[in-house]
């Protein structure tokens, strides 16, 4: 998953959508280094995470794309996921996708203090260009994981995933569809177990 799905998933309150971004930018245990809400929605994204790279339907998209960017796979499915999620909002919410997107910056604006360095960085342009409501056109999909691609060592043979995506669009938009629902009831089940971690995405 990527940063739009982390933050669906991540129910109402505020400390679970920040523990659910922070996720991605927060290495170990987090236990006394945010409130405790941040820290169930930090280990709430891990958990997603996990169930993500485990579930069969996410494994056969990652092998629809070629052994030259069979590494890159993951991450390529990840952001098609919030892709797919923009495309199909109005399958998941009743949330105007734009009111949800401004107030996921908003809450990052109003707790940038204690944001970790590196997202705290990345904030101004996350904001500037709009990368969460981006997602939902499929040439800043390509611009997007030709960013991520250009941060990894020897990341230039993965640049130009984006022709793959388009070449696999349907099977990976059908799997996306297959997917989602699982991984929502999944983090539904987990929050009546663990009350507090999240509330039910809208």
């Amino acid at each position: 998953m990527n940063y739009l799905a982390h933050l669906f998933l991540a129910g109402d309150g505020e400390n679970a959508l920040l523990g659910n971004l922070l996720g991605d930018f927060v290495k170990g245990d987090p236990a006394g280094r945010f409130d405790a809400g941040v820290c169930e929605g930090i280990l709430l994204h891990r958990r997603i995470d996990r169930y993500t790279d485990d579930h069969p339907v996410t494994g056969r998209s990652r092998a629809r794309f070629s052994q030259k960017r069979r590494r890159f796979s993951g991450v390529i499915v990840d952001v098609c996921c919030d892709h797919f999620l923009s495309r199909h909002w109005h399958r998941f919410s009743r949330r105007d996708r734009t009111l949800f997107i401004q107030d996921a910056y908003d809450l990052l604006l109003r707790h940038r203090g204690i944001l970790p360095a590196r997202l705290d960085r990345i904030l101004p342009m996350m904001i500037e260009e709009d990368w969460l409501g981006s997602y939902l056109h499929l040439d800043r999909v390509g611009v997007t994981l030709d960013r991520i691609a250009g941060r990894l060592t020897q990341g230039e043979r993965f640049k130009g995933a984006i022709g793959e995506v388009e070449r696999h669009y349907d099977q990976l938009e059908a799997d996306f569809l297959r997917f989602f629902p699982d991984l929502v009831e999944f983090v539904c089940t987990a929050d009546r177990q663990n009350p507090g971690t999240g509330s039910e995405p809208a």
